[in-house]
């Protein structure tokens, strides 16, 4: 079946060659471009960048930290009419704290926080991770981790290990899927 159809593909290329002598010069530059377009257009939606709420703190992250910085590409609530704010709250040589808010000067207050994204170094001191497991992508296990509320809502977390670095992205009363999403988004260049 195989060997078929790579004569198949021979074949037609040869007649789609064949007919190109034939066709005017305008014709073949607009299937080019045509080509050209698409490819242009995979190339811009296979983005590898994060949300761009991270944009102005990535440059403080890459300088200080030492350990892979995995930024989410989603972040809920960031195409909302509300802006979000990245804030680096503690960036180290093996670790990094980002508050999510709804102001740039959030402190974690309970009416401008929206979650967090951190990362640490693994180390033998690092407690076990404890929640619900969950799969995340390429197979990665990670751990959900609910909101509790009472006069306010805590952050509902979801936490993972790659290549020796603990990472957690939380959301204030989040949902677990939103989470997986958020998580996904990071683990997947």
């Amino acid at each position: 079946m195989i060997l078929g159809f790579k004569y198949f593909t021979a074949a037609c290329t040869a007649l789609l060659l064949a007919s190109t002598n034939s066709l005017p010069d305008a014709a073949i530059a607009s299937v080019n471009n045509q080509g050209q377009k698409i490819a242009q257009s995979q190339v811009q939606t296979s983005t590898t960048e994060p949300n761009l709420v991270f944009r102005p703190i990535l440059a403080k992250l890459k300088q200080k930290s030492r350990i892979r910085i995995l930024l989410p590409k989603f972040v809920p609530e960031s195409d909302g009419e509300n802006k979000v704010y990245a804030i680096v709250e503690n960036a180290t040589l093996k670790k990094y704290e980002i508050l999510l808010g709804f102001s740039p000067d959030c402190t974690g207050g309970t009416a401008c926080r929206l979650g967090i994204v951190t990362a640490e170094a693994v180390t033998r001191k690092t407690p076990r991770l404890t929640g619900k497991p969950v799969t995340l992508a390429k197979g990665i296990r990670g751990y959900f981790v609910d909101a509790t509320c009472g006069a306010n809502c805590s952050d509902s977390t979801l936490t993972w290990r790659e290549r020796g670095v603990q990472y957690t992205v939380g959301i204030k009363a989040g949902d677990r899927a939103s989470l997986i999403k958020m998580a996904n988004s990071a683990i997947n260049p």
